[in-house]
């Protein structure tokens, strides 16, 4: 499993640890990936993908998962949200009509 979060992109960054003395060796900047399970309401049922703290925040700010997934562009979603992305579009629509 790729240590990379699929709605913010971030992923291990590369530095150095440097110590009193100056010496330098490197080391991996890991991003906060939690497992998380996000609720859709137009689905009713739970989604459990694994995002950075960050991007919790940014999908909770746009609304929930349905806003963010409907209000995002599919060439920036990976293929597993433009998954989910025509399953909620596909029960909104069903509810509308």
């Amino acid at each position: 499993m790729a240590r990379r979060c699929p709605v913010s992109g971030k992923g291990v960054l590369v530095g150095m640890n440097v110590s009193h003395a100056h010496n330098r060796t490197k080391r991996r900047f890991l991003p906060n990936l939690q497992p998380t399970s996000l609720l859709s309401e137009s689905l009713g049922r739970s989604v459990r993908l694994r995002l950075t703290t960050n991007a919790v925040r940014t999908i909770e700010k746009r609304g929930g998962l349905d806003a963010y997934l409907l209000s995002t562009a599919n060439a920036k979603l990976p293929a597993d949200l433009v998954k989910i992305k025509r399953q909620v579009a596909k029960a909104v629509e069903a509810k509308a009509a």
